[in-house]
Parts: C-alpha cells; structure tokens; sequence
C-alpha cells in the first residue's frame, strides 16, 4: 500500500531514530489526570496523553447476572469514539476500532481481577451489581487504548457502591468504595521500520506496520495481549515489548499513585 506523505515523512524520520516531536522511542508524550470529573456518575476520569483526550464514567446499576456465572457482577466496557474528536470518526453504531479498544481495555481488567466480582454478588441467580465503563474520546491524536486503560482504571479507583434499598439503588448515598485489588495498565507498542516505538500520535499510527498491546499488574505479570496491524513481530521484539510494558506500567502507576 502506497503511504501518504506524512506517514512516509515519519518513517524517514524513525529510520535515523527521530520522532517528529523530539521524544525517544520509549518516552509517553505529556500525561495529565484528573478525577472526580462527572458529578453524575460513581467514578469518573479524565486523561490527557499529549493532544489525546479522553474521559471515562463508570457507572453502577443492579441487573441479572449471566447464567454460567451466577455469583459474579457484570462488567460492561464500551467505547464511543464520537466526529466531534475527529474527521476519522463517523455517527452510527460502533466501529471495529472502538469494539477493538473497548474489548483489550475490559481484558485487562478482567484477566488482572482487580475487581472482586463475587464480593459484587446480591443474590446468587438473581442481583448482582453491574458495573459499566463508559469511555468518550474528547480528542483523538492516536493510542486510544493506552489513554483508554489508564482512564478507566483511574476511574474505578475512584467509584462509590451506591447504597441499595431492596431493589432501589439510593444513587445519592454512598454504601463503600468499589475495592480495587490490582492496577492494570495497557502499554502499545507500534513498529516502524522495524523499530519499537511508544505512545504513537496519529501520524505515527497511520506509519505503523503493526502494533502490540500488552497489559500488566502492578506485580509486573502480563495478564493480556492484543495485536494489531497487518506486520509482525519477531520473538525477541515481543519480548522487548512485554519488557517495555512492565516498565512503563510502573511509571503510569506513579501518575495515580498507586
């Protein structure tokens, strides 16, 4: 496939080890948190990751749980990737690309168990909490699934259990603090020109052969990996990338303080 002029503008620039923007291949643009950012819903986030902005709700009803799990909650992720952030990005139902994000952003923090489902449990059968991760981007420059991640799990740190009433939940008073037993944090890294590169900006994704995220616990354990992209990577670039995860995991956490 024939690359426009700015992805073939980035790729010269990556194979004399440059970004357009001065950073190192392992370096994340500007990173700002803030929390506590929607009054209406039980944890809320907002993240800045160089001029991409996202910002995640998570809110708690009460529901059926799923038949094959009936002592669990019911985790939801969904990702809405709206025109007003980008000309990419069109009205209508969801595109594989937010499926994509939505699915390795609930993977991580499924297979990490940082939440507690079963603690989560009403009545086994019957009620169960439910607890959806709403994700809106504000504005895209590229790697929505790392600035995704780091504001969902900044959100759930932050949410309230709602007391319940019978079958009402009082959204107004506060029961406890969704407990958080685990930090998953997505680390993408995208190959150009055979390099390694982190926190990719659009242009940079448009360049990219192929991508990998690999989400970690604060533990330093992988606990998923998606890939991306129609390249490759070779075993010992995996390995780099699984490396690259653990490390930059631990300064994300820092960001939280966690």
């Amino acid at each position: 496939m024939k690359k426009n002029m700015n992805e073939s503008f980035v790729t010269r620039l990556v194979e004399k080890d440059e970004r357009a923007d001065g950073r190192k291949f392992d370096q994340f643009r500007e990173i700002k948190i803030e929390t506590d950012v929607i009054k209406t819903a039980e944890g809320s986030a907002r993240v800045k990751m160089g001029k991409t902005e996202v910002i995640v709700g998570v809110k708690m009803s009460v529901g059926e749980p799923y038949p094959d799990i009936p002592d669990e909650c019911v985790l939801s992720v969904n990702a809405e990737l709206s025109p007003i952030s980008s000309p990419e990005f069109e009205p209508g139902p969801p595109t594989e690309e937010g499926i994509e994000i939505a699915r390795v952003i609930d993977r991580g923090i499924r297979e990490s168990k940082c939440i507690e489902v079963e603690k989560l449990c009403i009545e086994p059968n019957k009620k169960v909490w439910m607890v959806n991760v709403d994700l809106h981007v504000l504005d895209f420059d590229g790697n929505l699934i790392d600035a995704g991640g780091l504001a969902a799990i900044a959100a759930l740190l932050t949410t309230n259990i709602p007391k319940l009433d019978e079958d009402k939940v009082l959204y107004d008073e506060v029961d406890r603090k969704l407990e958080i037993k685990d930090i998953p944090i997505p680390i993408t890294t995208t190959k150009i020109s055979e390099k390694l590169l982190l926190d990719p900006n659009l242009d940079e994704e448009d360049a990219a052969e192929a991508r990998i995220t690999i989400t970690s616990t604060k533990e330093g354990n992988l606990c998923s990996i998606q890939k991306g992209g129609l390249g490759y990577f070779t075993k010992e670039e995996i390995e780099k990338a699984a490396d690259l995860s653990i490390l930059k995991g631990k300064e994300l956490r820092q960001l939280l303080g966690v």
